[in-house]
């Protein structure tokens, strides 16, 4: 399994980012994805989740209403589109599969680096 993360950058505050998630190794489109960011000595917190046919997603509430996590099953990839970004947003921005296959792993990505700041 395999989960890849892209499109993290330098942003001014107000900027928008789209960060990407290719995975492989598993069937992706069975399963719940979720995207986490930790900050500098901040723990890992739960930004976003979707459901396995893309009906269902969540948010915390510092995001709602500027994120909006997608995917599309047919290239096995998560999105999270982040507009009016904020200096808070600041952080390391981690692709999540949990409870893959019949030992319930959870895999993750290495993370991408989203900094906004002016």
């Amino acid at each position: 399994v395999q989960l890849v993360e892209s499109g993290g950058g330098l942003v001014q505050p107000g900027g928008s980012l789209r960060l990407s998630c290719a995975t492989s190794g598993f069937t992706f489109s069975r399963y719940l994805m979720k995207w986490y960011r930790q900050a500098p000595g901040k723990e890992r917190e739960l930004v976003a989740a979707i459901s396995s046919a893309g009906g269902s997603t969540d948010y915390a509430d510092s995001v709602k209403g500027r994120f909006t996590i997608s995917r599309d099953n047919a290239k096995n990839t998560v999105y999270l589109q982040m507009n009016s970004l904020k200096p808070e947003d600041t952080a390391v921005y981690y692709c999540n599969a949990p409870g893959v296959g019949w030992s319930r792993l959870d895999y993750w990505g290495q993370g991408t680096q989203v900094t906004v700041s002016s």
